[in-house]
């Protein structure tokens, strides 16, 4: 009898699967070790890099020693004041909006009109928002003019005051995100099976108790991917606060002048960028930390949204 043949539909999976690992190695891999091995190697001596023995000298001068390793620091603390003061407020409106369109009892009509014109704000290019913000809010600015007339700003303006532009700079974040976080927030929500729904107004349960006991629970996978891209995108930001304010305006913390709104990818440029502050190896040490710091606050996030395994006892 003729043995018939049988299809090994594996391997046509690894070979789909072959590129995405072909692509994240050479672009993603390769430059996370290469910035490892910079960090190690790489001193900086007149403007000019230099290659040292191989150690930790760049942390412990740049990082934890006294020849500059508080700027990473400030600059990390300013991150993550800006991320948060746009992250949480951010994802409590979009819980509530993707609640809103998808309730099954309001039925609203014109949902699909609402989203585009939330999501419009991230199609724009940031680059156009942060001159649009800055002509706003500039010392002559209209919104700074209708301000200086109501005599709740003086001549200077709000983007010479740390506070003002920081919060300018977190609603700039958070108006271009929350429509996009919206709609992935929607997608979770419609996903969830409608019978659980239908189950729990049988039994009486109103639309409060339904978010709580049915939509978040059902939704920890999706907020667990919608706070861990966040955070990445969040502590690697650089577009805005350096096309809005240049990192400005310098204050005066305890004795030390500090950019009220560098952040850590900032710093990182300044020292990458050529001339006489080019400094490679405290630029890869720096963005050594920024991984640490992403890496660590996804970790929390993912444990905080994780399900807990039943040990079946």
């Amino acid at each position: 009898m003729k043995k018939l043949k049988t299809v090994e539909y594996g391997k046509y999976g690894i070979l789909f699967v072959v590129p995405f690992f072909l692509v994240f190695a050479v672009f993603q891999l390769y430059p996370l070790l290469y910035t490892f091995y910079n960090s190690m190697i790489y001193e900086a001596k007149n403007g000019r890099k230099t290659i040292s023995e191989f150690g930790f000298g760049n942390f412990k001068n740049y990082v934890f020693g006294e020849m500059g390793g508080s700027e990473i620091w400030k600059a990390l603390a300013v991150t993550a004041v800006l991320w948060i003061l746009n992250f949480i407020p951010q994802l409590l409106l979009s819980l509530v909006l993707a609640a809103w369109f998808t309730d099954v009892k309001y039925k609203l009509k014109g949902t699909g009109a609402y989203k585009v014109i939330m999501y419009m704000p991230n199609i724009i290019t940031a680059a156009t928002i942060a001159v649009l913000f800055y002509a706003m809010f500039e010392t002559n600015g209209p919104i700074t003019q209708l301000l200086r007339n109501m005599g709740w700003v003086g001549k200077e303006g709000l983007l010479m005051t740390g506070w003002a532009s920081l919060i300018i700079i977190a609603f700039i974040q958070f108006w271009m995100w929350y429509g996009n976080t919206m709609i992935v927030l929607c997608a979770g929500i419609l996903g969830i099976n409608p019978s659980l729904y239908e189950a729990a107004m049988v039994d009486g349960a109103n639309s409060k108790q339904q978010f709580f006991k049915i939509t978040l629970p059902l939704l920890k996978p999706i907020l667990q991917y919608t706070m861990v891209t966040s955070a990445i995108g969040g502590l690697q930001m650089f577009d805005i606060p350096y096309l809005f304010n240049s990192g400005g305006p310098i204050v005066q913390v305890g004795n030390s002048a500090v950019n009220s709104t560098t952040t850590v990818m900032m710093l990182i440029r300044n020292y990458v960028a050529t001339g006489n502050n080019q400094n490679m190896g405290r630029a890869a040490s720096y963005s050594i930390v920024l991984f640490v710091v992403t890496m660590a606050v996804s970790l929390i996030f993912y444990k905080l949204t994780s399900d807990k395994q039943n040990d079946g006892r």
